[in-house]
């Protein structure tokens, strides 16, 4: 009997000094607990696609093929001031081929057209490459829940109408993350309202880091690198909790009982 759930937002070992999943290890822990698909989804990046793909056909685990890219605030030509090195997350996933091909023109042009410290794409390219793409409203750097946290509420709702007229109703989806944050919690709150007030779907998933909780040190590792710091730096980037770990079917059931609607449209 398949999961009831299945990870939509996981970043591998491509999404360089910020992944910590190693993609043959990754898929078979997805194998074991009978999970009957996975997602990729690395930063701004498709470089582990393929060898994604092979290790879930070996592994009987159906590959969907994604990325979490960067959005520009304003055009992907704009290149000036500090709000413009903090774009926007969005998560794509790959409905068909015609939606994996636009997904390769998306980062493509988001490097060529729209790099400015990270590959961007805008709002212009999303409306010209959206056929057959599945889009999730992403983390709390996703557009809606960091226009809500500002306390821009109507700015936020007109964003996810916006996102729902573009990809379409059943192509959209707010995403419901809980890493033990307050802030998550407050975002979900106003999330799951957002949805019933515009008709569209919730969807639950795990900002998955690292497989198991343990590898968050690992982790912490990786972002020093990154970052060039240092373990004892207290002012260096760290995540706030070790929850960004590839859970349990069961660990998602119990952190989303209220909504089991989000849990069953992962699959």
């Amino acid at each position: 009997m398949g999961a009831d759930f299945v990870h939509l937002h996981l970043h591998s070992e491509y999404s360089l000094l910020d992944g910590a999943c190693r993609l043959e290890k990754v898929v078979a822990e997805a194998a074991r607990q009978n999970m009957p698909a996975l997602a990729i989804t690395d930063h701004g990046v498709m470089y582990g696609v393929a060898d994604f793909y092979r290790l879930a056909r070996q592994h009987g685990v159906k590959p969907i093929l994604g990325a979490e890219v960067y959005v520009a605030r304003r055009s992907r030509f704009h290149r000036q001031g500090q709000q413009e090195e903090s774009p926007f997350h969005l998560v794509l996933l790959a409905r068909d081929y015609t939606g994996y091909q636009n997904l390769l023109r998306l980062v493509s042009r988001a490097y060529l057209e729209g790099f400015y410290y990270k590959p961007r794409v805008d709002r212009e390219l999303l409306a010209e490459h959206r056929e057959g793409l599945i889009a999730l409203s992403a983390c709390l750097a996703g557009e809606i829940p960091a226009l809500f946290l500002k306390g821009r509420e109507e700015e936020a709702a007109a964003a996810a109408a916006w996102y729902r007229e573009v990809f379409g109703p059943e192509n959209f989806y707010l995403e419901l993350q809980d890493h033990d944050l307050a802030e998550q919690k407050r975002a979900n709150r106003f999330l799951i309202e957002l949805s019933r007030r515009l008709d569209l779907p919730l969807v639950a998933t795990n900002d998955v880091h690292y497989l198991r909780r343990e590898d968050a040190a690992l982790h912490d590792v990786l972002l020093c690198i990154q970052t060039g710091k240092t373990l004892e730096d207290s002012k260096r980037l760290e995540f706030p909790t070790q929850e960004f770990y590839f859970k349990t079917p069961e660990e998602m059931a119990a952190l989303f009982a209220e909504v089991p609607e989000a849990l069953a449209n992962t699959r």
